[in-house]
């Protein structure tokens, strides 16, 4: 009996959650999307149990059905067990949709920059400041019409700057060999849009 309640309220959420999409897979100029990524790490290698999280809202505003703009934070926090670091970064960027796969899937290229600062944990050092700039690729798949996963895949330009102090470093990556690495450092997320 317990099954047959089960698989009757598994039936009736698809059957409500179908009746609530109006078929429209995408956006449209005028939309907002909401959206992020929540990640949780965890090491213990018998003598050292390392944790680290990251949270990574963000807000987009369609200008076009095809281009938006937005703006996100990211804080992120790592604990070794004597030290705990912490970061917090303003992000600024866009994104041009240029290919629907099917009515679902939805690809975009990005682009964006980021400015934050950085604290070692460690008692007496100072801050670093942080910029980056990078351009990727990545997708949409529409679970409904308003909600969906997104998938962004490695940055094909990415820059970076830090500076701590006096002391200042950056660094300039081109990934134009996108077959060896394409798929090695996807993100995943969800959006919502309303």
């Amino acid at each position: 009996m317990k099954k047959v309640i089960l698989t009757a309220v598994a039936v009736f959420g698809f059957a409500f959650a179908n009746a609530q999409d109006n078929g429209s897979f995408g956006f449209a100029k005028g939309d907002y999307v909401l959206g992020g990524n929540l990640s949780f790490s965890s090491e213990d290698n018998g003598t050292t149990k390392t944790s680290a999280s990251t949270i990574s809202p963000e807000l987009s505003y369609f200008m076009t059905d095809k281009f938006s703009i937005g703006a996100g934070l990211t804080l992120g926090s790592s604990d070794n067990g004597t030290i705990k670091a912490s970061s917090f970064s303003l992000d600024l960027g866009g994104r041009y949709y240029f290919l629907d796969l099917g009515s679902r899937f939805k690809t975009y290229t990005s682009f964006g920059v980021g400015f934050g600062s950085m604290d070692s944990g460690v008692s007496g050092a100072e801050k670093v400041s942080t910029m980056s700039f990078g351009a990727g690729l990545g997708m949409n798949y529409f679970v409904t019409s308003r909600l969906a996963i997104n998938w962004g895949l490695s940055n094909i330009l990415s820059y970076g700057s830090m500076k701590q102090g006096d002391v200042s470093m950056s660094s300039l990556d081109l990934d134009v060999n996108v077959f060896s690495n394409f798929f090695s450092t996807p993100s995943f997320g969800m959006v919502y849009k309303f």
